[in-house]
Formats: C-alpha cells, sequence, structure tokens
C-alpha cells in the first residue's frame, strides 16, 4: 500500500507540476524512449544476475509491495515455539526431545504453531541448533560464532535483489542520456526541417534523459530500498532464535532466556513481558492453562 501511495503521489506531483507551469502532458509520452531505456535496464539486469536472482527479485518486490515482513503475532508465536522447545530441553530426556527435532513434522510442538513450520528454512535453522544443544559437548561462544556466521550467510542471500535493483538504479541515469543522444541523431536527420518540427524532435529526445533520472531516483531506488527492509526485518525471527539459545546455553531459565530474544524486537513491534506471559507461556502445549482449556 505504502509503495503505492508513494508512487501516485511522486508521478501525480511531477505530472502536475509540469501542467501547471504550462507543459503540454502529451509530450511525456514518448513510446519508444521508454523501450529503449527500460530494455536496456532490462538486459543489463538478465547480464549482471544469475536466474534465482532473478527470481527472487521479483519475490522481493512484491513482497516489498505487500509489507511482507513478521508481525508482533509472529514474534509471538515464535517465542511460543522456542519456549516450549526449552522447557522440553530442560524436563524431558534427550530422546523424547529427539524426536521434536529428527522429525518436526510429526511433533505436536511444531504443530501447534504451524505458521513457524510452513517457513522450511526457519524450521531448518531452529532444528539444527536445538540438536547440537542435544549433543552435549558445545559450547555456547562456539555457537553463537556459527549462529551469527549463518545470519551474516542468510541476511547476504536475502539481500541480493536489493543490490540488483540498486545497480540498475544506478545505471538509469546513463542509460536515460543513451536514449536522449538517440533522440538527437534523429532530430539531427531533421536539421532542416522547420523550428516547431525540429524542437518537438529535440523535446522528445530530452525526455529520455528525464526518464532515466526520474526512474532511478523516484522509482527503482526507493523499491530497492524497501526491499531491503522488508528482507532485513524477515532475519530478525534468526537473530530472535539465537539471542534465546544462547541465553538458554549459558544456565539462563527458558522465560529469562524468552527476554534476551524479545529484547532484540523493535520497540514498535516488542510484544510486552505482559503479553509473552499471556499469550506465550500459558499458551504453551502442556501448560496448566492449555490442559484446563482441553
Amino acid at each position: 500500500m505504502g509503495v503505492f501511495l508513494g508512487l501516485i503521489i511522486g508521478i501525480g506531483s511531477m505530472a502536475g507540476g509540469f501542467m501547471a507551469m504550462g507543459g503540454h502532458i502529451g509530450v511525456l509520452w514518448q513510446p519508444f524512449e521508454y523501450v529503449i531505456i527500460g530494455g536496456i535496464a532490462l538486459g543489463i539486469f538478465i547480464i549482471a544476475n544469475p536466474m534465482a536472482v532473478i527470481k527472487d527479485t521479483g519475490k522481493g518486490i512484491f513482497e516489498a509491495i505487500k509489507g511482507a515482513g513478521p508481525k508482533k503475532p509472529d514474534y509471538l508465536e515464535l517465542l511460543g515455539l522456542l519456549y516450549s522447545l526449552m522447557r522440553e530441553l530442560r524436563s524431558k530426556p534427550r530422546n523424547e526431545v529427539e524426536g521434536h527435532i529428527d522429525n518436526p513434522g510429526e511433533s505436536p510442538i511444531f504443530q501447534h504453531y504451524a505458521k513457524i513450520y510452513k517457513d522450511k528454512y526457519l524450521t531448518q535453522y531452529i532444528c539444527d541448533y536445538v540438536r547440537l544443544i542435544l549433543i552435549g559437548n558445545a559450547r555456547s561462544h562456539e555457537i553463537e560464532a556459527l549462529m551469527e556466521q549463518e545470519i551474516n550467510t542468510i541476511k547476504k542471500y536475502k539481500t541480493k535483489p536489493y543490490s540488483a535493483l540498486s545497480a540498475v538504479s544506478e545505471a538509469l541515469p546513463a542509460i536515460g542520456i543513451c536514449a536522449a543522444v538517440l533522440g538527437i541523431v534523429k532530430a539531427m536527420g531533421a536539421i532542416d526541417q522547420s523550428p516547431e518540427i525540429l524542437g518537438h524532435y529535440i523535446g522528445s529526445a530530452l525526455i529520455g534523459t528525464f526518464i532515466g533520472i526520474f526512474g532511478s531516483y523516484a522509482i527503482i531506488g526507493p523499491l530497492a530500498t524497501k526491499i531491503k527492509t522488508v528482507r532485513e526485518k524477515q532475519c530478525l525471527p534468526y537473530i530472535i532464535i539465537k539471542q534465546s539459545v544462547i541465553a538458554y546455553m549459558n544456565g539462563a531459565l527458558p522465560q529469562v532466556a524468552l527476554e534476551h530474544g524479545r529484547k532484540t524486537i523493535s520497540a514498535a513491534e516488542r510484544p510486552s513481558i505482559d503479553d509473552v506471559e499471556n499469550d506465550v507461556i500459558a499458551n504453551t502445549p502442556g501448560s496448566a492453562s492449555m490442559q484446563q482449556a482441553a
């Protein structure tokens, strides 16, 4: 919604201001200038990126438009899953906990937090490090370094669409100049025509420069930044998991370990301690309140 609103305001202000100062809006419609600039931009985008990044960029644009980042309920569900697993680690023998990790699809804990389980990468991340805890010989500082390294890898992969679109955005002004030069070449071919016709050709050519600059700084650049913001937000659950797991490995109780994870969430979307107690701890599978509700 915010992307569309921004585009409407930006394009509307540009077109409205141009008409208000006496310009004719029709002159901005130069379809072949758009074809030249759009085609070159698409070509360099395809040349510079593997197909996986191209496909992920399309997905990233959709996520940016939709604002598909985790929300407060998602954080609560993740904290609930972590609390359930840490409680199992603390109170159950190793072989019982291994059942949740080796086959999360049949685990009542993962089934209860189905939205987390649907994210196969996040589920795998959780299972990998709980498994290391079960092994028993892992040191917390070593696990923390490993988790941090994996988070950096995930973040680098998730933000590749941002880098790809940023490269296109940086090239657009120069591509616009290329289109303008071609328009000037066309105008020079009509140098013997009347000033009115020649002026029309030159004005059409200059639209290419305008399109390149406007597309770069008012459309593609901001869209790339939006993708980066959304994708970085999607990395936050991994950081929550890391902080909670490391706190637990260092001897914190599950309730206290959750606080280490909760504090990594931005203040605007961070669940309160009461939210965690009422919606996470009290509604954990096997808790007293859940048994009474059953």
